[in-house]
């Protein structure tokens, strides 16, 4: 048996971002001309750089009822709530509308610009013309943008029509279009795809720990991702494909990821397991959950 080794993955194209520092259970980085503070359950080890550093450094930080419901404080009123920055590889090139939301986040998780190099250039190795990608728990849409803009049919979905929206907007403002956008439950979405006989080049799964569907749908990672990956591996072109599942889940390693791919695809090849992370400028390393993706070319 092949045991693929596993590997650790952070971004190397992203110039409008930059992780600063961490420690603390908080973050400190810089989305285009803006420095943020954030939590970060997994940084449990002291910050490197000093708390004055920290306050220097920082334009707006979040500060929470809890670990994701809270608030945000500008050091200063001429700091937007929302604005633009710029993601380019080798290949292709996207933008996106960031926004201070009330959970934390920004729009766009930066350690999936790694999965992003990756699929752009699988894209550019296919024979297949216009190759049909689907994007599950598709978010704001960065794995979307990225295909189409290199060329693949993308079908986008995801259960939460604000966050469609906004991906639709970060559609316009990259120069894109004719993005197929789906709300509806991920699941439900699979099992009706299959039904009706379709077939996808690539697949991208990015699933929460936790979720719910447009109508009420359940979603909980250890009790459904068995049956998800039993299904979308069904929907894979048989000759040109890959796929790719990334998890965030605390209790998920990458042995788990693996042995969940090779169990619902057996005939896999070109099997990658490892962790996305990023490297702070101050030196330390942030790890943001495991990826397993496998391509046929």
């Amino acid at each position: 048996m092949i045991v693929p080794q596993i590997i650790a993955l952070t971004p190397q194209h992203w110039k409008d971002y930059e992780l600063l520092d961490c420690g603390d259970f908080e973050k400190l980085e810089r989305f285009g001309t803006l420095v943020l503070i954030r939590p970060e359950p997994q940084a449990v080890w002291p910050k490197l750089w000093s708390e004055a550093e920290w306050t220097k450094q920082h334009h707006i930080r979040f500060k929470g009822r809890s670990a994701t419901a809270g608030e945000w404080v500008k050091k200063n009123k001429d700091v937007p709530d929302r604005w633009h920055i710029e993601y380019a590889n080798p290949n292709v090139k996207i933008k996106f509308r960031l926004a201070l939301t009330s959970f934390k986040h920004v729009g766009i998780f930066p350690e999936q610009a790694v999965n992003w190099d990756y699929i752009s250039d699988t894209i550019s190795k296919f024979k297949t013309p216009n190759p049909k990608i689907l994007n599950l728990f598709a978010y704001t849409g960065g794995a979307s943008l990225i295909a189409k803009a290199a060329g693949a049919d993308i079908t986008h979905v995801d259960s939460i029509k604000q966050v469609v929206s906004w991906a639709s907007e970060n559609q316009d403002i990259s120069g894109l279009k004719d993005i197929r956008w789906v709300v509806e439950d991920a699941l439900k979405f699979v099992q009706r795809e299959l039904k009706r006989g379709n077939k996808y080049n690539g697949i991208i799964l990015d699933p929460p720990a936790y979720g719910h569907g447009p109508k009420g749908e359940k979603w909980k990672l250890e009790d459904h991702i068995q049956e998800m990956m039993k299904d979308v591996v069904q929907l894979l072109h048989p000759e040109e494909h890959f796929l790719i599942l990334n998890t965030y889940s605390l209790g998920f390693s990458s042995i788990i990821v693996e042995n969940l791919i090779k169990a619902s695809y057996p005939k896999v090849k070109n099997l990658e397991i490892g962790e996305l992370f990023l490297n702070a400028k101050s030196g330390v390393n942030l790890p943001l959950g495991v990826f397993g993706k496998f391509k046929s070319v």
